[in-house]
């Protein structure tokens, strides 16, 4: 198992493939199904080149099995903080400590790009992951955003790291 930077030979459409396969699984029950079934394949490839996100991706046997975007903070009230913007793997490779390595590798390249503030946004409904992040050093904040995916009102709850 490797982690390292997106590179620009990578199939984006594979990495894509990460995050439409991780939703479906992660987010069934919580965002409507509707939704997650109309995923089209490779949705996410536009974000992976966004200017200023830094990308890893974790492969094993030649297979893009997780990745996690993270850049400095999106948002003005965070202008001092690093932002772990997604992390997701193949459903098959959830539960298995693979997600803990590569949130770790994540969190270590914020650290030396200078941020010793890091945070994240997660859906509140999303206890698996809330759980995940807390098991991470990371702690729930009283900031949240709402908002609409899907057609469903939600709300993401702000998880913050200091270092």
């Amino acid at each position: 198992m490797d982690i390292r930077y997106i590179k620009p030979d990578d199939d984006r459409v594979a990495i894509s493939r990460v995050y439409e396969e991780s939703w479906k699984y992660a987010y069934k029950g919580i965002l409507p199904q509707d939704y997650l079934d109309s995923i089209p394949a490779g949705h996410w490839c536009k974000a992976l080149d966004t200017s200023g996100w830094n990308t890893l991706v974790m492969v094993e046997n030649c297979t893009i099995i997780g990745t996690s975007s993270f850049c400095a903070s999106r948002f003005e009230d965070y202008a001092d903080y690093g932002e772990i913007v997604s992390i997701y793997l193949l459903p098959e490779y959830i539960g298995k400590g693979y997600g803990s390595r590569l949130f770790s590798a994540s969190v270590n390249e914020l650290l030396k790009l200078g941020y010793h503030k890091l945070f994240l946004w997660v859906l509140e409904d999303n206890s698996r992951a809330r759980r995940f992040y807390e098991q991470q050093g990371f702690t729930a904040t009283e900031n949240v955003l709402n908002g609409n995916i899907g057609g469903k009102e939600s709300r993401e709850i702000q998880y913050q790291y200091l270092a």
